[in-house]
């Protein structure tokens, strides 16, 4: 088949063109995550950063230190935290109303380090035990998952001896805590244990201490690109992406 030079010089112009849009239109798209959701956008970032064009920069920190952050005018177009901080961002005017988009959702779970026996978590009593033979406890005292663990220890009837123990983090090293040694256990959202080098996932909280914590993703009202925000949110939502999610210890959210 004989193909037509002037054809051909123009499909290679209308290639260039669609070319150059799309790097015009690329974008660099800020995101403000809890560390929750570290593992599971290192993998689902690259992907989306490939079909989309657009780049990722994304910082990590505890949902209320980054709520704090938002609120003193700290830029981003994306941020996933909890879905009453974005609730109350959207009042304040930072999150776009009508942007919120419940992604996921992860149990509570123990870490230990890796190698070291697992305490038994098959009941209540077991659990208040594995928490009374710890000799340090790590947790960050600005997050969900830290303010719950601290919780329990008045429901367990234990505060006056477990508080004793507890070791203060930032947000994002609770886990590494227990892998260096500078801790024996925590308790935090599974998400944070599955993956990390030097511990291992000790079991989940008994059913009846179980709780799930949701991450939701806003929109920033102040953003100069909403399209290619919507953009991540949507390919965060892909029903092909959810094996990601649940590899990590999330799943997503029914009706």
């Amino acid at each position: 088949m004989k193909i037509d030079p002037l054809a051909a010089v123009a499909r290679v112009a209308l290639c260039l063109v669609l070319s150059q849009a799309a790097t015009a239109w690329a974008a660099d798209i800020k995101v403000l995550s809890t560390p929750t959701l570290k593992s599971t956008l290192a993998e689902l970032g690259p992907q989306f950063e490939r079909t989309s064009g657009h780049r990722l920069l994304i910082k990590y920190d505890s949902a209320g230190a980054l709520k704090r952050q938002i609120e003193a005018g700290e830029a981003f177009d994306v941020t996933i935290l909890l879905p009453p901080l974005i609730d109350d961002l959207q009042k304040q005017g930072k999150v776009a109303a009508g942007t919120r988009t419940d992604i996921a959702r992860a149990a509570v779970g123990m870490a230990t380090r890796a190698g070291a026996p697992k305490p038994d978590l098959a009941s209540v009593e077991a659990f208040k035990q594995a928490l009374l033979n710890a000799k340090s406890m790590s947790y960050a005292p600005d997050s969900a998952s830290g303010a719950y663990f601290v919780g329990l220890f008045d429901r367990l009837g234990i505060a006056a001896e477990a508080k004793s123990r507890l070791k203060a983090v930032p947000g994002g090293t609770v886990v590494e805590a227990v892998a260096k040694g500078e801790a024996d256990l925590t308790v935090i959202t599974v998400p944070n244990i599955v993956g990390t080098v030097g511990v291992e996932l000790a079991g989940l909280l008994p059913s009846s201490l179980q709780n799930y914590t949701v991450f939701a993703a806003g929109v920033s009202a102040a953003t100069l690109d909403a399209q290619a925000a919507k953009a991540l949110i949507e390919f965060l939502m892909a029903a092909q992406v959810t094996p990601a999610f649940n590899a990590q210890g999330l799943e997503r959210i029914g009706p």
